[in-house]
């Protein structure tokens, strides 16, 4: 049980205040003519649409007495979105939806069965969607890279993996300095993110939990396995997408199909 000593919650007022800081952002991309106040005022607007909408969906899906169905149809509307976010991010990578699917439902289904498996965290409607959200949403950028990066790694030494196949190495044998690459690049980010939290940031979930009154020494408790959380399914969705781009693009005879071109 998380001991709280009482919320600090911005008033109407106070939030509407914040809005300053996106003023002085549009003065300063006005003042040195970057030419993305346009973009900088429409991100902030929808930013509060999107939040206000999925705030009051979220007090359906999470609230008490919510059936749990509910949130289960949430999370796999996140799957699916972020495998579409994939594909419309990487249009050069073949299969990039299926395969994303499998790499969001793998590490969804793994890192969940964990946490509620272990009794880390309970399995209720107010846990199911935040978690989910976090295992999804950390892991879609590095998805994103890996596949790209494995793409951009065969493009460019595509000589290599042709000379290990022509030495009679199997397809997979021959990608697997690539696919490692892929991985190693897609990993870095957050390998020192995690390196760094409390020293260089206080996370998200840390400073929230702590404004909400809770005590700091079970938010830092908290964070602490949401951590470990993203870190492994960071892990577990870059090397499912590495593995299954390995089999779309060598054929069933040991040969390197055509890549798309650089863009």
């Amino acid at each position: 049980m998380i001991a709280q000593s009482g919320a600090t919650e911005p008033t109407t007022w106070g939030l509407a205040a914040s809005a300053i800081l996106v003023a002085l952002a549009l003065a300063v991309s006005a003042w040195r003519r970057l030419g993305v106040e346009r973009s900088l005022l429409w991100a902030a607007l929808r930013a509060a649409g999107q939040l206000a909408l999925i705030g009051g969906a979220l007090t359906l899906v999470v609230g008490d007495g919510a059936p749990l169905a509910w949130s289960w149809c949430w999370l796999v509307a996140m799957v699916l979105f972020a495998a579409i976010t994939v594909r419309r991010r990487a249009p050069e990578v073949p299969a990039a939806f299926p395969l994303a699917l499998v790499a969001f439902s793998t590490t969804t289904i793994i890192s969940l069965g964990v946490l509620f498996g272990a009794g880390i965290f309970p399995m209720t409607s107010r846990t199911i969607v935040p978690l989910a959200g976090m295992v999804i949403g950390n892991s879609l950028s590095s998805t994103v890279l890996a596949a790209r990066r494995t793409i951009e790694e065969l493009r460019e030494q595509r000589d290599r993996v042709e000379a290990r196949l022509a030495l009679g190495l199997s397809g997979r044998q021959a990608v697997q300095p690539q696919l490692r690459a892929a991985s190693r690049t897609a990993l870095i980010p957050q390998i020192e993110t995690t390196k760094s939290v409390g020293l260089v940031f206080l996370p998200g979930a840390m400073v929230g939990l702590i404004l909400a009154g809770v005590e700091p020494a079970a938010a830092v408790r908290v964070q602490l396995a949401v951590m470990y959380l993203i870190l492994g399914s960071v892990a577990v969705t870059t090397t499912v997408m590495a593995i299954g781009l390995s089999t779309r693009l060598i054929t069933a005879d040991d040969r390197l199909v055509e890549l798309p071109p650089a863009e």
